[in-house]
């Protein structure tokens, strides 16, 4: 019985090479985009998966309070001290692990002053074994006991040491070391939500706590940002009880704060190891991680593509009933069930999925190499590998898509009656009265509208945030990473060559998305901090932003190190210290929390956008503090190139052993604008391409039909006379009422849909009238296109030869 399926099943594909060969495309191209939405999540679900303790290994996270008692939004760190007040006072825990960050994330000084970037952390010894990382070279149970001993992963050995065993190798790390290399880990394909370079010991931040050159966190309950906490309870043990464990900590350290105008209330939650990475969305993640919101999305995606192709199956299967009523009634008279035709038409369906998937996957391996060097996907460190476990899914897959795209097709024309199909075949009309087909057609095209319009809308977006003024100067600057070299020294070098014009030290580039942040207050007596961004800036910041100061004076240079004491505030900053006007500001002092000290305010800068635009402009404070410079912004005349030569020979006569690492300042304030609109420009692009060309085949497949069932009517027309632009117009009228309800459907739903996102960002284009009339030209000409190339073929009917036999 199966084998004979299969030979009808190949017989039908073969007859209508045409209508298959549309259905077989459709799947194709959306089976490929499912398959790859299926690879990145089952990329994100491998994440830890290894480790044979994941089922009792549990992050601290923490839900921090504002001094008004309202929630914040929940973070993955936690406070240090947890580990010996859980290990101490509370049952049911084997291990407890602190990782805490800052080690690295800067230039090390190998052997000759060559110098590498590496990054890490540090952590506790049991760190190894809680994680399983296995060491290629050294002891794993000392390795991470002596302060500044530092296990390296396989890769970063080979970065930094030429030997394969480094095992007693030294390093400095800034100005800190040396550090010892005591452990190898050896190299696997297991995927972990923690990426380092290296792992130092926590032993060293001891050290350079009692040294001074570390701020005190280790045994400080209330800064909960410098490391996270991971347990491992014990076997038979439950979360429920490390929950009250954690209750009964919220109570002791934080029922009643020692300092409530510098300290505040946190609560502890759990997050099982399985759930971070796909998760839910957290401040201060240990790595890159992909939230839940991401995935669905990208599935529902895929999912419209598919269903867009499952329509055009449906569509063009009962656009071909009548051509097989005929065999369907032949078939019931000579003793076929109702199951076995049901059955028949079924596997035709999983035939051509399978076909499909065969196509899926050539085009998922051309389209691999581009999916990997997406921005996003370099940010996500994704692989997309496949494996046994993938293949059985997109088997599975294959199989659902075959049985869903044919199933409703099956029951319909496995219910024909024999005696009506083969009695009235040559007048019968099956389903003349039955909206099904227009209405999937309509839904196709809504679909194809909505992604055309989404496009449309994000890529005018970007251009928004790409050419919008922020308020300060970006043309022919470039940013130079200062590494451990001294700024000033630097500075002084390159304000030599003439195309240098003006050089300023600073801690972050403005408006690229990151930069300082703490309370400040007017007087220790008032009782809520005013949270203001900040950025470190020297002297000559001011003009080579080119920002204008609407009251008082800048830092100078005649200062020296007295510029500690001084504050240069926004506008919006007076507003937020209720200043009655800029002068009314100058010389009064502001307590900054970080440190207890107190600066004064010698000027007010007009405001401009030092965040990124999807953000409202927040007040902003401007410091002067050395030991935060991180960059050097440079300002240049004439071209790129040659200011970076400059560049280099500066810093090849600063620091002949290290290579420069600058960019330009344009690109870095845009960068992250073109990881996250720029990418999905592309993805939506592709998608809505993908969407319009399914539904245009499946318009195709049934203009096609309407043109070969209405033939001999069309001849009769022509004999009577019809004219060429009247028999066009009696074939696609049909299908101009399909495409504007289409647009009646998908424009509401587009502006809805994008204004939902566009709202929550402070600077948004609309969708305006023109966005709606572009994506509606660019539907109409495909769909145009594709209806005329077969009702035109009306004109060309040769009445004689299809009306000879009547």
């Amino acid at each position: 019985m199966l084998n004979n399926y299969i030979k009808t099943a190949i017989r039908s594909l073969l007859r209508h090479r045409f209508f298959s060969a549309i259905n077989i495309f459709g799947l194709t191209v959306a089976m490929a985009l499912s398959m790859i939405i299926i690879m990145l999540v089952a990329d994100q679900m491998m994440y830890d998966r290894y480790n044979t303790k994941r089922d009792r290994i549990y992050r601290v996270n923490s839900i921090p309070f504002g001094q008004q008692g309202e929630q914040h939004t929940e973070t993955a760190t936690s406070a240090l001290p947890l580990k010996q007040e859980l290990l101490e006072n509370h049952a049911g825990i084997e291990k407890v692990v602190r990782i805490v960050r800052g080690f690295g994330n800067m230039w090390l000084e190998i052997e000759q002053n060559v110098n590498i970037p590496v990054a890490g952390y540090y952590v506790d010894p049991e760190m190894l074994d809680l994680f399983e990382y296995e060491l290629e070279y050294g002891d794993a149970r000392t390795a991470l006991i002596e302060p500044y001993s530092v296990v390296l992963t396989k890769k970063a050995a080979k970065k930094l040491f030429r030997q394969d065993n480094p095992v007693g190798e030294t390093f400095k790390v800034g100005k800190e070391g040396p550090y010892k290399v005591t452990g190898v880990i050896k190299e696997t394909n297991h995927k972990s939500h923690i990426v380092f370079d290296a792992l130092a010991s926590i032993a060293t931040v001891k050290s350079l706590e009692a040294e001074g050159t570390r701020k005190k966190n280790l045994d400080n309950w209330y800064n909960y940002t410098q490391g996270w906490i991971y347990v491992l309870l014990e076997k038979g043990k439950g979360p429920s009880s490390m929950k009250l464990a954690l209750e009964r900590i919220e109570k002791k350290y934080f029922a009643v704060l020692p300092k409530p105008d510098t300290q505040q209330k946190v609560k502890y939650k759990l997050q099982q190891l399985m759930s971070i990475t796909p998760g839910a969305f957290i401040n201060n993640p240990i790595g890159p991680f992909l939230p839940w919101v991401f995935i669905y999305f990208f599935a529902g995606l895929a999912g419209v593509i598919m269903l867009t192709s499952c329509f055009n199956f449906t569509n063009l299967s009962i656009a071909r009933s009548l051509t097989r009523a005929r065999e369907i009634g032949v078939r019931k008279v000579t003793g076929a069930t109702r199951a076995q035709i049901f059955m028949q038409f079924l596997s035709e369906s999983v035939m051509v999925s399978s076909i499909a998937l065969l196509g899926a996957l050539l085009i998922l391996i051309l389209l691999k190499p581009l999916m990997l060097k997406l921005s996003f996907a370099r940010l996500m460190n994704w692989n997309l590998e496949t494996n046994y476990f993938v293949f059985v899914v997109f088997i599975a897959f294959a199989l659902v898509v075959g049985i869903l795209a044919g199933f409703f097709p099956a029951v319909v024309l496995s219910g024909f009656q024999p005696v009506k199909v083969l009695k009235s075949l040559g007048t019968m009309k099956l389903f003349s009265n039955i909206g099904l087909r227009k209405t999937l057609l309509a839904t196709q095209f809504a679909f194809s509208l909505i992604f055309i319009l989404s496009v449309i809308v994000v890529f005018n977006q970007l251009q928004l945030f790409l050419r919008a003024d922020h308020g300060f100067s970006m043309e022919k600057k470039i940013v130079v990473g200062l590494s451990n070299t001294s700024a000033s020294t630097l500075k002084a070098e390159l304000l030599k060559y003439a195309n240098i014009e003006n050089v300023s030290a600073v801690s972050h580039v403005p408006a690229a998305g990151s930069s300082y942040g703490d309370g400040y207050k007017k007087s220790l007596s008032e009782k809520d901090w005013t949270d203001l961004y900040y950025y470190s800036t020297d002297e000559d910041y001011l003009k080579n932003m080119g920002l204008t100061l609407v009251a008082g004076k800048y830092f100078s240079s005649a200062n020296g190190e007295s510029n500690k004491n001084f504050i240069v505030l926004s506008e919006q900053a007076l507003e937020a210290f209720h200043f009655k006007s800029p002068s009314d500001a100058l010389g009064q002092e502001l307590i900054f929390q970080k440190d207890s000290t107190r600066k004064q305010i010698i000027g007010v800068v007009k405001n401009y956008n030092h965040q990124m635009l999807m953000e409202k402009m927040q007040p902003l404070a401007l410091i002067a503090n050395p030991d935060e410079y991180r960059l050097l912004q440079v300002k240049y005349t004439g071209s790129f190139d040659e200011a970076g030569e400059s560049i280099k020979k500066a810093w090849t006569a600063v620091n002949p052993s290290l290579k420069v690492d600058y960019k330009d300042f344009d690109a870095e304030v845009h960068k992250l604008y073109d990881v996250l609109f720029g990418d999905l420009v592309s993805i939506l692009s592709v998608i809505a391409f993908l969407a319009i060309t399914i539904s245009c085949l499946g318009l195709l497949g049934m203009a096609t039909y309407a043109t070969e069932t209405r033939i001999k009517e069309i001849s009769i027309r022509k004999v009577l006379g019809s004219s060429d632009g009247a028999l066009v117009y009696l074939l696609s009228k049909g299908f101009v009422a399909i495409l504007l309800i289409a647009i009646a459907i998908a424009v509401p739903a587009a502006y809805f849909i994008n204004n939902l996102w566009l709202e929550e960002l402070a600077y948004h284009v609309s969708v305006d009238i023109l966005t709606i009339s572009m994506g509606i030209i660019a539907l109409l000409v495909f769909s145009g296109l594709t209806i005329g190339s077969q009702t035109w073929r009306a004109v060309f009917v040769s009445p004689v030869e299809n009306l000879k036999g009547e």
